[in-house]
């Protein structure tokens, strides 16, 4: 493996380094005091930096005003967004941009590519069908009605929904295909209602009550909702290394300093090798993210479908995170309970991306049905 990065990829970690320097991960109420949601939207001054660093755009050609970036320069930026917990849709804008881009049809690009690129124009993803558990496509019907199409279902758990101009929502048809629909927020029969993430973040549950639209408002290319499941995967996977990354580093400049008996934390055995083995976790999910983001990109033929290291990487990423955070607030102490400061916000963040887009459970089994289905030399 070469995990060498281009000069592009560099730039767009570089410009996102900048563009987040200045925010704080505790810029908005505790969700341990806070009854509902912790704001009422995204940080819309941090949205605009983004879009006038020309970051929201990456993933998309010159001809709408973008980079023509790939998977693994959005991966890039996402872990750092994920270091200092970014409130802003980068994840769900980019990966619909990304998948509109390639599956789209010539109108629908035409209306929204250039100015979702500079964010005039805000995507969210509906994934997490009706459960979180079952499929997300299978969560709504779309159904052919004389010009367009009629969408029927709900989606939970849809992340800023109550903000965003559009929602990609999964669909599927009478012959089991399924689609891909993008539907205005303020388009008749839509409905919302409040939900709440693990980490104080406001979702929706979208309602679709006999929903029309265009024919150009749904996209019918085969593979369009599996690349841009694929792509939500290895986001989250990227936000979930950006959090074990600033995590660590708390953890290592807290036992340095902190002294027990005369003597720093960091010097005591059993805390070196805790800390030991979260770094390992640590390089784990570097790695198999970036293979991950590096087959989404390149499509090369291997042992296992892209889904495989699709599947490896949320696994590493869920189960990572997870000891990341934990062992940090064992070595923290209580300190690291302290509302006063930033840890216990990341270990939220950290329980809602492990659960996303499944658990390292779910993806356990999607690996083993994939290798029962191709069996390795």
């Amino acid at each position: 493996m070469d995990f060498t990065f281009t000069e592009e990829q560099q730039a767009a970690a570089e410009a996102a380094r900048g563009v987040f320097a200045g925010v704080a991960p505790d810029s908005v109420p505790s969700p341990a005091l806070t009854p509902g949601a912790v704001a009422e939207g995204f940080d819309r001054a941090l949205w605009s930096r983004l879009a006038e660093a020309d970051l929201l755009s990456l993933p998309l050609p010159e001809e709408y005003g973008g980079a023509g970036l790939d998977a693994v320069a959005l991966c890039r930026v996402l872990r750092e967004a994920g270091e200092v917990l970014a409130r802003v849709p980068l994840l769900e804008h980019g990966a619909a941009l990304a998948v509109l881009q390639a599956y789209g049809g010539t109108a629908l690009k035409s209306e929204l590519l250039a100015r979702a690129g500079r964010g005039e124009v805000t995507l969210t993803v509906a994934a997490h069908g009706r459960s979180g558990h079952d499929p997300a496509e299978l969560a709504v019907t779309a159904r052919r009605d004389g010009p367009g199409w009629v969408l029927e279902g709900a989606q939970t758990a849809v992340p800023w929904a109550f903000d965003a101009d559009a929602v990609l929502v999964p669909a599927h048809t009478d012959g089991d295909r399924a689609v891909l629909a993008v539907v205005p927020r303020e388009r008749a029969g839509v409905r919302l209602a409040e939900q709440y993430a693990t980490s104080g973040e406001r979702l929706g549950e979208v309602r679709l009550e006999a929903v029309r639209l265009a024919e150009r408002e749904v996209v019918t290319a085969e593979g369009a909702w599996e690349r841009l499941r694929e792509l939500l995967t290895v986001g989250t996977c990227a936000l979930a290394l950006g959090i074990g990354n600033r995590v660590l580093r708390m953890t290592s400049a807290y036992t340095g300093k902190r002294e027990q008996f005369g003597y720093p934390l960091a010097t005591f055995q059993a805390v070196a090798v805790q800390a030991a083995d979260r770094y390992i976790d640590l390089r784990a999910m570097e790695a198999t993210l970036w293979q991950a983001a590096w087959r989404i990109t390149a499509r090369t033929p291997g042992g296992l479908p892209v889904a495989g290291d699709v599947a490896v990487a949320k696994i590493w990423a869920a189960e990572g995170v997870r000891r990341i955070v934990q062992t940090a607030q064992h070595l923290h102490g209580g300190f690291g309970a302290d509302v006063e400061y930033p840890l216990h916000r990341y270990h939220a963040w950290a329980k809602q991306l492990e659960l996303s887009l499944g658990p390292a459970s779910a993806h356990e089994e999607t690996l083993g049905d994939l290798l029962a289905a191709h069996p390795l030399g």
